[in-house]
């Protein structure tokens, strides 16, 4: 096997013209034709679409970074809108705390002036009775007083 290589290597030197580095025959056009006609094929075939895939990828994260932008500025915007509209809830909350407060003490004086006024009007009232009460003991007292007084006298003035 090794002696066929030998006749083969052996035949292609002898065959072969010696012309230096640089031979100029027909091989030296066939191979830029060859090379040319790669370029294209290899164009055709695998870089343009590669590259109208790539552009296609760069065209939609482009409109998609576009759109999250936007989208980021209109939630930014929303998040300002319900923070001022959460502001202004609270505030009137707070109005609304601030006025039934206001309402519930109001009630509570008026009950409380209420409640103070009829315990006077009772009090005075109780005071009225007792004072009758008393008018009609001292009345009755002095009616039974003035009849013991008499008694005393009529036991005491027929024994004389």
């Amino acid at each position: 096997m090794s002696s066929w290589l030998l006749l083969a290597a052996a035949g292609a030197a002898s065959s072969a013209p010696e012309g230096g580095l640089f031979d100029l025959d027909a091989t030296l056009p066939l191979m830029a034709v060859q090379v040319v006609l790669l370029t294209f094929i290899l164009n055709a075939l695998f870089f343009r679409p590669v590259g109208r895939v790539v552009e296609d990828r760069e065209g939609y994260i482009a409109t998609s970074r576009a759109d999250a932008k936007q989208k980021l500025a209109q939630v930014q915007r929303l998040e300002a809108d319900l923070a001022e509209q959460l502001k202004g809830a609270r505030q009137q909350a707070q109005q609304l705390i601030l006025e039934a407060e206001q309402e519930v003490d109001k009630l509570y004086r008026e009950a409380l002036a209420l409640a103070q006024s009829e315990a006077n009007a009772s009090r005075e009232q109780a005071r009225r009775e007792i004072e009758k009460e008393r008018d009609q003991a001292l009345a009755a007292l002095g009616a039974e007083s003035d009849r013991l007084g008499a008694l005393i006298v009529n036991r005491l003035l027929p024994a004389k």
